[in-house]
């Protein structure tokens, strides 16, 4: 029996219970000899989710708790890459923080954070992608509360891998790690310290981090030919009365000769 729903929501979660979690996501990843269990990236996908939402005061006020996480996460490069970034969120002024933010995702497509975008770009086939995302959140029994956002929004699918489902939102991201890459060369193109969140999240994939756009560009799927319409010969194209019968529904039926 599937338990009932739960809640997921990136715009109206608490952002205080989240970063407080990160301490104890990153103390249940060391053992007790001091070793550091392999390959879970929970903590930098979480920090990442906070790190890339809007600077407001809410969020500011979680630094120092996304600093000590990382902290107790260890010395990964994924992790030296986020510190960097949250070093930029504590030591910069937060109108400043608030108008580069606003310029940076807002106001242009050149840098935005919505994954099928980068794939599909405006064409029906990001409908579909859209779909399947949406599928991935309700199988794992948690509603996504939006407000507005499209479910393939980075800070969403990132916190989605952090706190529900890792090896499902895991396979998400390797799936879209040609956005993924191309995301984070636009915001170095644009000497952004975001850059450093998509760096960390990239780092924990598998494989190299391609060395410039046209490599990134290769790792995406060969998309299949949009199809408009039917195909001739369609049964659905065929008329539902042949001529005669469509003769005999207009003047009605043959009289017979006097």
């Amino acid at each position: 029996m599937r338990s009932p729903a739960r809640s997921l929501s990136t715009a109206v979660r608490s952002l205080s219970d989240s970063a407080r979690s990160l301490s104890d996501s990153a103390r249940s990843l060391s053992l007790s000899k001091g070793h550091r269990v392999a390959k879970d990236h929970r903590v930098v996908y979480q920090v990442a989710s906070l790190a890339l939402q809007y600077p407001d005061d809410t969020l500011l006020a979680q630094v120092p708790l996304l600093d000590a996480a990382i902290a107790e996460a260890g010395s990964a490069p994924s992790n030296t890459a986020l510190r960097r970034l949250v070093d930029h969120l504590a030591t910069t002024d937060p109108d400043g923080l608030r108008r580069d933010y606003v310029d940076l995702f807002d106001l242009s497509r050149r840098h935005t954070l919505y994954l099928t975008y980068w794939s599909d770009g405006d064409t029906r086939r990001r409908g579909s992608a859209l779909a399947d995302i949406k599928a991935l959140y309700r199988e794992s029994d948690f509603l996504c509360d939006t407000r507005g956002e499209l479910t393939d929004y980075l800070p969403m699918v990132l916190e989605f891998t952090a706190r529900v489902n890792p090896d499902g939102g895991r396979a998400l991201l390797i799936e879209h790690r040609a956005s993924l890459e191309l995301i984070r060369i636009a915001l170095q193109e644009k000497g952004s310290p975001y850059a450093d969140a998509l760096v960390a999240v990239c780092a924990t994939l598998p494989g190299d981090a391609p060395p410039d756009k046209a490599s990134a560009l290769a790792l995406r799927p060969a998309p299949p030919a949009e199809r408009v319409g039917l195909d001739a010969g369609d049964p659905r194209l065929l008329p539902l009365f042949t001529t005669t019968e469509m003769a005999v529904l207009k003047d009605g039926p043959p009289r017979r000769g006097r």
